[in-house]
């Protein structure tokens, strides 16, 4: 039977704390923001959300898994001062041997911050 557990983003190499982590990186590899697990019978279910604090408009490149452009690449423009924007509703990364990591890079440093949770499923 399969289990189900909420996670907070879990970045490279850390703990997640539940506060938002903000996209410093400005091309690849991006800023990390979720690494999925290193077991392949669980998959991560990723909601992921957006905040720009600018007054413009900040296109965010989120590197699914890996950093190939554009295999890897989802592309969304964040507008200015919009609340929690959804850019990943829950799309899914299975566990690999070599963890694929989530990262994001911005147009603009320092400008976006990333929110979300993991329901991460395990068999």
């Amino acid at each position: 039977m399969a289990t189900f557990s909420k996670l907070t983003l879990q970045p490279a190499g850390t703990t997640g704390t539940g506060l938002g982590i903000k996209v410093a990186a400005t091309a690849t590899a991006g800023t990390a923001i979720h690494t999925a697990s290193t077991v392949s019978t669980t998959i991560d279910e990723i909601w992921l959300y957006a905040v720009n604090t600018s007054a413009s408009s900040v296109k965010l490149t989120l590197e699914w898994g890996e950093v190939t452009s554009p295999d890897g690449h989802i592309e969304v423009t964040v507008l200015p001062e919009a609340g929690l924007v959804t850019v990943i509703p829950g799309f899914l990364l299975q566990g690999n041997a070599t963890a694929r990591v989530v990262r994001a890079f911005a147009a603009t440093a320092n400008v976006i911050v990333m929110h979300g949770f993991v329901n991460r499923i395990t068999a």
